[in-house]
């Protein structure tokens, strides 16, 4: 501290002089212009820092941003840090904010400095603004002094439970920059990860797995209660935190579920060994037996379903993280589906072509049929870098076979002629691998190389002799033309590892050339001296090799060569003259070894495998930087083998705490959905499976079925449909024992129920487009600030639930008689849903007369009641789908009907209005091809059969827009014609009305502050500013309820997205001078944005 308090001293101190010195030059004119230039600079910062001293506001907002945007320059502005820093308990937020930005960027810097203001830093951790208390935690962490440790500790831990998920992500954030500053402090912060690991929001989710990586990443355990949470969630978090959260699930999968690529190995192996006299029964048997070998894991199945729409992000780290996913986890049949993925990141920039191009090699050395349709794709363009082109090459020749093998040579003959000699010595490499790989290419690739040696081009021709070395040491007999080719070459060819080559391969088959081996030794004895050190132990070998086979002629030319090497500069060549000297020349101190001379120079070599450089590579995770630079990079965590037996898979299931709040949205949540499951729901079928397993394996597997059996069913209906069955199976049960097995009974089921239904209203809402919905953030906050009274009372309640329960069940044994609908329970709360086909009703008189009587029992205090009510106003405008012109005579119109969608709670219901304006009938009028876009539905009308001339037909439609204003387009087909038709929603029909109190509804909107709530002040027109006018005109622009008020220039309304149920609050609060505050209030922020865009010109119109 002291050493960076005595260099700030120096700076200030260096810098008085320099003021000095060039306040007296700007005065003259002969001094030169740069030097008024540095001048002017200090003068700059001069006049920052009275401004940031001055009295008002303005001037120093107006500084604070000037050195914001030197900051953002790159330009230093340390030397204002303590003009700064005084400004940090500032009551204007703007220039607080501004300040703290300053901060976060010199407080590691100027640590003593910081430490001055460390109390103001702590007091803003209590500000009512989320923004300034995440900036506060952030320079805290920032300082990276270790006698802040504790109050840094403390600082986390409150921010971790703090209402605004955008501080509990910074929280998580500094947890990491604790963790590195004084890793001690492990368990603790492990503590705080434990608990953010479980927060619900999105925001947060990616931060805390990124703190889970640095700090734990051991700590699997950790994972399992939050595993399927993190999988639903991942599609909603922003793509930084989508990475990371791929890449840790991609390790955790690895440990817990076992291989599936044990299936392919043992089909293979069965078909290898079937028995010639098996009989067609056995062999029957023996295929049923394979199909069996392997089942998926549900968590292994929801893992791969809820990545595989992250394949089309825009962004290409999580393109690459979910391909390296699915290559580690996928079975091989499935694996192929990001290849297309992988080709559409090739038209990005070439720092992400070069990542992406190392994992495909990687990949097309094991499966090569991924990219085999993709290969043009890899062809090499003239614009290209270097490193790109070589690596396009080695993809082209991994995926080299005989069907494309010709198409291949043609190209790359094209390769060859390229300017970048980098680039076509790699291909004349990869022409050799081709002949290597595919013996029926092998020739025409050994002639194509011969050819090359004539070239003009050095490098081209000293490439060819190596890999024609290569080539030739694989049939060597065949190929005694090509080998005096090349010895006539080494006049000419100048390049060492060419030369090498040569001599090394004239010297190996020195026996099939006898007349042109001397001779080349004799010339290159002449230019001994001036060859190379590869050279000139080739030179030696080939002097070995002819003394061995030839001695007659060449006896006295290898003593030559002898002698000058044994006055060689080099020690390598001198070490080698002595060795083959004592070797081959015999005299009296020769060894043993002069015996087996011959066998050791002229022993058979094996021929040298020409292999991708990627071949070894897959040890490592794709898409990390260990697998690009090929060696183990620090922090690298290793990707284990799969286990042979799969760990509990009930580690992983989640038991719901059962607080009021939590029973409230059970019993309001379940209502809604209720009425629309079919009557015929898909797991009744397996009711025989789903029975016998555990509760929440019985909802784990009849979804995972029910997903591979019928894409269309929503989750919803196979948790409802589950938890019923297993009602039922505790009800028959409990009528055949006694009384007191009975209250047992109701105890246990009245929990499974709880538990199944909130998890099934979880799981609903985790896989729609948008996670935290509804009362997300209401339970989040109960389940943070839980207090021992609480619970205590939550107990009691349960007791007295579960005791007057268990009274109502004897009752009914006793008398043998079904429970009756006045007589309600929690264990059949199923039964206030007559299971009948769906009707459209208006939602309000869901709840009946006795089931409200018996909820007021249930002490559900401080719990609040939001319910779909019906709509305030039906529009009757209608929106053009087909003119009758485009349409042949044929004309479409559809209007927003505002009624609850008889066909699924997700779905708009959308009247459509058909007429035949010809005088022919047209038969046969119905939905053909649909292009939506992701997620989007469309429940078609029932087509019509036949339409009269003049006549004219109104069905109805349901549409899932998923919470967006997207077209959806579709084909309206006749008999004998089709036509392209869309319809496209405005944001008000996107909502469904629902009733609160007031109270309800300002708890709600405090809930949606910050980021969540939009707002603009218009100017309203005299006449629409009575309460009916502006009523009536809200609710004719959008679906809303109208939510009563105690003020008269304050208006409410409130609604729910209708694809994820967020609330959407709408305020219009009435000013003075005729103008109007319009405030929003939603999760879904893009919605709300637009309907403010849409509501204002309709509250200032006259």
């Amino acid at each position: 501290m002291s050493g960076n308090g005595h260099s700030y001293g120096e700076q200030a101190g260096e810098a008085a002089p320099e003021l000095a010195h060039e306040a007296a030059p700007t005065t003259a004119p002969s001094v030169p212009a740069a030097f008024g230039l540095f001048s002017s600079d200090t003068k700059k910062n001069e006049d920052l820092k009275q401004m940031l001293e001055s009295s008002k506001d303005s001037a120093k907002l107006d500084a604070m941003k000037r050195i914001v945007g030197m900051i953002a320059k790159g330009k230093n502005a340390s030397e204002l840090f303590p003009a700064v820093v005084k400004n940090v308990a500032s009551k204007n937020i703007e220039i607080k904010k501004l300040v703290y930005v300053y901060l976060m960027r010199y407080a590691e810097e100027q640590q003593d400095l910081a430490l001055l203001s460390i109390s103001t830093f702590q007091r803003a951790l209590k500000d009512p603004n989320q923004l300034i208390r995440a900036s506060a935690l952030r320079v805290l962490s920032s300082i990276r002094v270790p006698i802040i440790v504790p109050i840094m500790m403390l600082a986390i831990k409150e921010a971790s439970s703090d209402l605004s998920p955008y501080v509990r992500k910074n929280a998580a954030h500094a947890i990491q920059k604790l963790y590195s500053l004084d890793p001690e402090q492990k368990e603790m912060l492990i503590e705080v990860i434990e608990k953010l690991l479980k927060d619900r929001s999105t925001l947060v989710a990616g931060s805390v797995v990124m703190a889970f990586e640095e700090v734990c990443p051991d700590r699997i355990d950790l994972i399992h209660k939050n595993y399927r949470k993190l999988c639903n969630l991942l599609v909603d978090v922003e793509e930084w935190g989508q990475v990371v959260i791929i890449h840790m699930l991609t390790r955790y999968a690895r440990t817990q579920f076992v291989s599936p690529w044990k299936t392919d190995d043992d089909v293979v192996e069965e078909y290898n060994e079937n028995n010639f006299y098996e009989s067609d029964e056995e062999q029957k048997e023996k295929d049923r037996n394979v199909k069996k070998t392997y089942t998926m894991d549900p968590d292994h199945r929801l893992l791969l379903r809820n990545t595989k729409p992250l394949l089309q992000s825009r962004n290409a780290a999580v393109v690459m993280a979910v391909a390296q996913l699915y290559w580690h986890l996928a079975p091989k049949s499935e694996a192929g589906i990001v290849s297309k993925s992988l080709v559409r990141l090739l038209r990005s920039n070439r720092e992400v072509q070069y990542i992406v191009l190392q994992n495909i090699a990687t990949m097309s050395i094991q499966r090569k049929g991924m990219f085999e349709p993709y290969l043009k794709s890899f062809y090499v363009r003239s614009t290209d870098p270097t490193m790109i082109k070589t690596l396009k090459l080695e993809i082209l020749t991994n995926l080299a076979n005989e069907a494309n093998i010709s198409t291949l040579l043609r190209e790359f003959q094209t390769y060859v002629k390229s300017q970048d000699k980098q680039f076509a010595a790699a291909t004349i490499q990869a022409i050799g691998r081709c002949a290597t790989n595919i013996t029926e290419v092998t020739d025409t690739c050994l002639n194509g190389l011969v050819c090359l040696l004539s070239n003009r081009d050095e490098t081209v021709v000293a490439e060819s002799v190596v890999v024609i070395k290569k080539l030739l040491q694989t049939q060597p007999a065949h190929h005694g033309e090509i080998i005096k080719h090349m010895a006539k070459l080494l006049d000419n060819i100048t390049v060492p590892v060419a030369r090498a080559s040569i001599l090394w391969l004239i010297g190996e088959y020195c026996e099939r050339v006898p007349k042109i081996a001397p001779d080349v030794l004799r010339k290159t004895a002449k230019s001994f001296t001036n060859e190379d050190d590869l050279v000139k132990l080739q030179i030696l070998n080939l002097g070995a090799k002819l003394y061995l086979t030839n001695s007659k002629q060449t006896k006295l030319l290898t003593q030559y060569v002898l002698n000058l090497g044994k006055y060689d500069q080099s020690y390598d060549i001198r070490d080698r003259t002595r060795f083959i000297r004592q070797l081959i020349v015999p005299n009296e101190k020769s060894g043993a070894l002069s015996k087996y001379a011959k066998k050791i120079f002229l022993a058979q070599k094996p021929a040298p495998l020409l292999e991708s450089p990627f071949k070894d590579r897959d040890h490592f995770q794709l898409g990390t930087l260990s697998h690009t630079l090929n060696s183990r990079a620090t922090g690298y965590l290793e990707l284990s083998d799969w286990p042979d037996v799969a760990p509990d898979p009930a580690v992983r299931n989640v038991e719901v705490a059962e607080s009021a709040k939590e029973w409230t949205a059970i019993l309001g949540k379940t209502k809604k959905e209720k009425p629309t499951e079919k009557f015929y729901s898909e797991s009744e079928e397996e009711e025989d499976e789903s029975a016998s397993t555990s509760a929440t394996e019985s909802e784990s597997g009849s979804e995972s079925e029910k997903e591979d059996k019928e894409e269309g069913s929503s989750d919803e209906s196979s948790g409802s449909s589950s938890s019923s069955e297993e009602s039922s199976d505790s009800e028959s049960d409990s009528k055949g024992s006694t009384a007191k097995k009975t209250s047992e009974a109701v105890k246990e089921s009245n929990a499974e129920e709880s538990k199944k239904k909130a998890k099934g209203i979880s799981k609903s809402r985790n896989t729609s487009s948008s996670s935290d919905t509804e009362s997300s953030s209401s339970e989040e906050s109960s389940s943070d600030s839980k207090s021992v009274s609480d619970s205590r009372s939550d107990s009691d309640s349960g007791k007295s639930r579960s005791a007057t329960s268990s009274k109502k069940e004897e009752k009914t044994v006793q008398d043998g008689k079904t429970p009756s609908k006045q007589d309600v329970f929690l264990l059949d709360l199923d039964d206030f849903y007559p299971v009948t086909t769906p009707v459209a009703v208006p939602r309000a008189a869901v709840l009946s007369p006795s089931l409200t009587a018996d909820l007021e029992g249930l002490s559900l205090s401080g719990s609040s009641v939001i319910d779909v009510t019906t709509q305030v106003f039906v529009p009757t405008k209608t929106h053009e789908m087909l003119h009758r012109m485009t349409g042949k005579g044929l004309s479409a119109h559809y209007h927003f009907s505002r009624q609850p969608d008889m066909f699924g709670d997700h779905m708009v219901s959308v009247q459509v209005t058909v007429t035949n304006t010809t005088d022919q009938k047209i038969e046969n009028i119905h939905i053909g091809e649909k292009k939506l876009p992701l997620g989007m539905r469309i429940h078609e009308f029932n087509p019509i059969e036949c339409l009269e001339p003049g006549g004219s037909v109104t069905v109805s439609m349901g549409i899932d827009f998923c919470d967006s204003t997207q077209t959806a387009s579709f084909q309206l087909r006749t008999k004998d014609d089709h036509f392209n038709v869309n319809i496209q929603p405005p944001v008000g029909e996107l909502l469904l009305p629902v009733t609160m109190s007031e109270k309800d509804f300002k708890k709600e909107q405090g809930m949606l502050t910050g980021m969540n709530e939009t707002s603009a002040t218009i100017a309203v027109a005299p006449q629409n500013s009575t309460s009916l006018v502006i009523i009536e005109k809200v609710v004719k622009a959008a679906n809303l309820g109208v939510v009563p008020s105690g003020q008269d220039n304050i208006h409410r309304f409130a609604a729910k997205t209708v694809h994820s149920g967020s609330l959407m609050l709408v305020t219009v609060e009435l000013k003075e001078s005729s103008t109007a505050q319009l405030i929003i209030n939603t999760e879904k922020t893009v919605i709300g944005s637009v309907l403010l865009r849409e509501l204002k010109p309709v509250l200032s119109q006259g």
